[in-house]
């Protein structure tokens, strides 16, 4: 169980790490271009996923928070019982360390940072982190390991 809440612990030290040096470099709101699809900015997400919820009173930040919280539990149980089985572990990892990146912030700041911005012509990606990044490749890699074993 040891190596995959290492890697929980690295991508929740590169999300802290990137998070705090996008908030020193920039203020809110601010944009610059890196491609032309592609833009760094720093915004804050009081909602989950794709702000959703972003615009309710505060009891967000509190449900948000507890669901991180008990999801990070659960992950570190189905760790430990299901430790053997690579692809379903790293999907695991994965998730649990996006989701603790995103409760440090909720509890620290109130607020998720975001500030990867991904746009094709006039459509933009809402604003993403390395946390966010994290959870959706391991959710991919659950969905694949889950149909690899129902093909079996």
């Amino acid at each position: 169980m040891v190596p995959w809440l290492g890697i929980a612990a690295i991508l929740i030290l590169l999300d802290q790490i990137t998070k705090i040096t996008i908030t020193r470099l920039f203020v809110y709101g601010e944009s610059h271009a890196v491609t032309s699809f592609f833009n760094l900015v720093l915004v804050y997400n009081k909602g989950a996923a794709f702000s959703f919820l972003a615009s309710e009173t505060g009891w967000q930040r509190y449900f948000f928070t507890i669901m991180g919280i008990g999801a990070a539990i659960f992950i570190v149980y189905l760790l430990k019982k299901h430790a053997g089985q690579r692809l379903f572990c790293w999907a695991l990892a994965l998730i649990l360390g996006g989701a603790v990146g995103n409760v440090i912030d909720r509890v620290l700041y109130g607020h998720v940072i975001d500030f990867l911005d991904v746009h094709v012509g006039g459509w933009h990606w809402p604003a993403f982190n390395i946390a966010d990044s994290a959870i959706c490749i391991g959710a991919v890699l659950f969905i694949y390991d889950e149909l690899r074993r129902v093909g079996k």
